[in-house]
């Protein structure tokens, strides 16, 4: 292939003066270019600017950042940049191409819409139901009030007659007030706007 810059580097192990030789072995280090250089089948430099962001093992990185910002966009851009930038800055232009290429009217603008549409549905949620819990504490705060009323306005007895007196009052209370736990009420409480 035209281009590549493939260089193999091997070294063999000297055999021993003993009367026993361990086979020879050979390791071989092989440096190939980045990933950017061979999509771009030119020769990987030393201090090529995008080796250190588009390794060899991970092509499709820059193929798609290739695609929608061009080659030498890229080198630009990380050129310009300060060296501590430069990877947070080459995630950020793979992340845009991905959403480029998904949805090629709107990109990643696109998707932060959908994000934000979905946290304010949810913030309307959370705060309908945090008025709920409030509407249900003042029921109870009420319903302690006139507890304590009643209680106050009855004459001094003994604790099993408040016990006794709190049971009647209590099922009075209700059987007066049937709407007041009522299992379709509490339905319709959930699905009350609160905001209208």
């Amino acid at each position: 292939m035209e281009g590549s810059d493939t260089t193999i580097i091997s070294s063999a192990t000297s055999p021993s003066s003993s009367s026993y030789s361990p086979p020879q072995s050979t390791h071989h280090v092989v440096i190939s270019p980045c990933a950017a250089c061979k999509i771009l089948r030119r020769r990987c430099v030393e201090k090529c600017v995008l080796a250190p962001y588009f390794p060899p093992n991970d092509p499709l990185k820059f193929t798609t950042a290739h695609r929608v910002f061009g080659a030498s966009n890229i080198i630009k851009f990380l050129q310009e940049l300060p060296e501590p930038q430069r990877a947070d800055a080459v995630s950020s232009m793979v992340y845009e191409a991905n959403a480029r290429l998904r949805d090629p009217v709107y990109g990643c603008a696109g998707a932060i819409c959908q994000l934000q549409k979905q946290v304010n549905e949810l913030q309307e949620q959370l705060a309908k139901a945090q008025a709920e819990i409030v509407n249900v504490q003042c029921q109870n705060a009420n319903l302690m009030a006139l507890f304590c009323m009643e209680m106050s306005s009855q004459p001094n007895t003994s604790p099993n007659d408040n016990q006794h007196s709190f049971d009647n009052y209590f099922a009075t209370y209700l059987s007066t007030n049937a709407n007041f736990l009522d299992e379709n009420n509490l339905g319709s409480l959930c699905e009350q706007s609160l905001w209208t």
